[in-house]
């Protein structure tokens, strides 16, 4: 007889399809988000120069260009102070959703810095572009922690390339303008197309249902990140206060105690050891250092003080962010033990990159910049990269809310050396010559800083080892998993004991007993004692006659007498048992009885003890684990099935 073929079912052909889709959407996912990470980041970072000294002959006469200069300056310590506050509520709001907040924000005041017309308007917009960009920074950090190692690689290249060519990427649009408004507004058109990147990545997260998923820190790293609002708050009252006619030599003394106040609370705020420590100390040194370095390097090589012109940089540019790009994803393969090693290697590298900036620059091309600009780039991003690898969500959020502050002190000890270099100034070629110098100088300042960061690190990394560096992946600190061994047992209440098949013809449960310590699972798939092997032994063998026989309820008949509690379910546990290895168990007075005794009710022992709550039978999970006894059936209320 000819038997059909058999054909498969739908579910067996519809799981391959179901698996695809879903990995065609988390591919889309992280597609669309390193492409967010690579326009947000420049975005939020191109907010921070002030540029409008450079169009100050376009204000109108009524329009103090000093109170202009500090209304424009409000954009960083409005950063400044956002960042630590957006980098505990992304934790309920969500990456995603804080990431089209922070753009629709950015969307605003770029739309209504077209119609500014007064000193206090251009202030709350530049606050606006503070606060906007002071979101996406960590949003996009969050966004791409619990994805690929190399997202976090990309995130941090972008942030190097964004922080090399913020000041040049500020000044593009200014290039014969006709209006002063056009400081206010740079980007219009790149920051809709980031909107819209946005609500796409929106889309596509709440698709593969991450909704409610995101990492949580540790409720005293979220106290340590909100504290940094105080000298955050510290530091941006000192950029204010700078601009109201202070002396260099103030501002210099200013800056640096500001730097020596970052660098505590990067020692004593961390906590995760040495590996937090690292992180903090790599945010602030790079914070400190490329940001500044770049902007002076910006201004020099202008073609107005002789050098190539915006056009002319544009090459080592994109030759310093390939370059940073390329480093951050090779050291991402590194194993994360070597991963201290490697931040401090970043480091060396950017000390590497302000020697050639004093050696090579200033150049009347554009090709000597390419060394210092790849220099600079690849070591932040190999030591922002390692920072990342080095500790868990909440130290690293911690570190970044320290990395803005850094900007702001870097931009004060550059702005006081230069004016100490350019104040005697009288002719355009001394002009070019204090620039050069301040530069020069600037070169060995941010050298320096950043020797010390390293030796401080080794120093305190040697003699206060504390916690380890986290070398697992992020992934399963976000997902709130945990390793646990097998070996573990029951004690851990993770890992269900090993069971066997239950012979519902005639066998019985596995024997597990009332009283002592927790019980694991013996050789023989059996539940026994932990610690007295054999007493569990001897009790499965002896039958104790303080310990009701188990059997199945479907098969006692008709109980009048005994009411069904509808919580306990058709498998409630009744006392404790004792597998005796055939069909019968003891009764009164050691009477034998059937197993199966549908017409008759089972009878109570003389005196049952009492049952405790240690002594409640822990039945082993083999389909569905029985829910726990009902009040209802005491000993002796009727045969059950466990």
């Amino acid at each position: 007889m000819a038997v059909p073929p058999i054909q498969p079912t739908r579910v067996v052909s519809a799981r391959p399809t179901g698996l695809v889709r879903a990995l065609r959407v988390s591919l889309m996912l992280d597609v669309v988000l390193g492409l967010l990470v690579a326009v947000v980041l420049p975005l939020a970072i191109v907010a921070i120069p002030n540029t409008i000294s450079v169009v100050a002959a376009l204000l109108p006469p009524d329009i103090s260009q000093i109170a202009m200069i500090r209304a424009h300056g409000l954009a960083l310590p409005a950063m400044v102070l956002t960042v630590p506050v957006a980098a505990v509520a992304v934790h309920r709001m969500r990456a995603a959703p804080m990431m089209v907040a922070g753009l629709t924000l950015l969307a605003f005041a770029d739309a209504a810095g077209g119609y500014a017309g007064s000193t206090a308007l251009v202030g709350v917009l530049r606050v606006l572009h503070g606060v906007g960009a002071g979101m996406l920074v960590p949003a996009t950090l969050m966004a791409v922690w619990g994805r690929s190692a190399l997202l976090r690689a990309v995130w941090a290249a972008a942030l190097t390339a964004s922080l090399l060519a913020a000041q040049a990427l500020a000044l593009w649009p200014l290039d014969q303008v006709d209006s002063w408004r056009v400081t206010l507004q740079p980007y219009p058109m790149l920051t809709g197309v980031a909107l819209a990147l946005a609500a796409l990545y929106l889309v596509l997260w709440l698709k593969e249902g991450e909704s409610a998923a995101g990492p949580v820190p540790v409720v005293a790293e979220r106290g340590r990140t909100l504290w940094v609002v105080v000298p955050a708050a510290g530091v941006a009252a000192l950029a204010l206060g700078s601009t109201f006619d202070w002396s260099p030599d103030l501002v210099i003394r200013a800056a640096l105690a500001s730097v020596l106040v970052l660098l505590v609370l990067a020692s004593a705020g961390a906590s995760k050891g040495a590996a937090g420590r690292a992180s903090a100390y790599a945010m602030v040194a790079v914070g400190v250092v490329v940001l500044p370095t770049a902007a002076q390097i910006t201004y020099v090589e202008l073609g107005g003080l002789g050098g190539p012109g915006l056009s002319g940089l544009w090459p080592a540019f994109v030759i310093a962010a390939l370059a940073g790009l390329l480093s951050a994803a090779l050291v991402n393969r590194l194993g994360g033990a070597a991963m201290p090693m490697v931040t401090a290697g970043g480091l060396v590298v950017m000390v590497a990159g302000l020697c050639a900036v004093r050696l090579f620059l200033p150049a009347p091309g554009g090709l000597p910049l390419i060394l210092p600009f790849a220099l600079l780039a690849g070591g932040a991003s190999v030591a922002l990269t390692g920072a990342l690898r080095s500790c868990g969500e909440g130290a690293t959020l911690l570190a970044l809310s320290l990395f803005f502050p850094a900007v702001l002190v870097g931009f004060l000890l550059g702005s006081g050396v230069q004016v100490t270099r350019l104040e005697e100034a009288t002719t355009p070629q001394a002009l070019v010559d204090g620039f050069v110098e301040a530069l020069h100088l600037w070169a060995l300042i941010g050298g320096g800083l950043v020797l010390v960061v390293i030796v401080l690190g080794a120093v305190l990394a040697r003699v206060l080892p504390g916690a380890p560096a986290n070398t697992r992946d992020p992934r399963d600190t976000l997902a709130g998993t945990a390793e646990v061994s097998p070996g573990a047992g029951l004690a851990s209440g993770l890992v269900p004991p090993p069971t066997r098949e239950v012979d519902l013809a005639g066998g019985a449960w596995p024997a597990a007993t009332a009283s002592g310590p927790p019980k694991q699972a013996g050789p023989s798939g059996r539940t026994e004692q932990a610690g007295r092997p054999e007493q569990g032994r001897q009790s499965e063998q002896s039958g104790q006659a303080r310990h009701e026989v188990v059997r199945p309820r479907a098969e006692a008949g008709p109980q009048p007498q005994v009411r069904p509690d509808p919580e306990a379910g058709p498998m409630a546990a009744t006392g404790s048992m004792a597998a005796t290895g055939g069909g019968q168990g003891t009764g009164k007075g050691g009477r034998p009885r059937p197993r199966h005794e549908p017409d008759r009710v089972p009878e109570r022992d003389p005196e049952p003890e009492p049952e405790t709550e240690q002594e409640k039978v822990v039945a082993p999970p083999v389909v569905v684990p029985p829910p726990a006894p009902s009040p209802e059936d005491g000993p002796g209320s009727g045969p059950a099935l466990q």
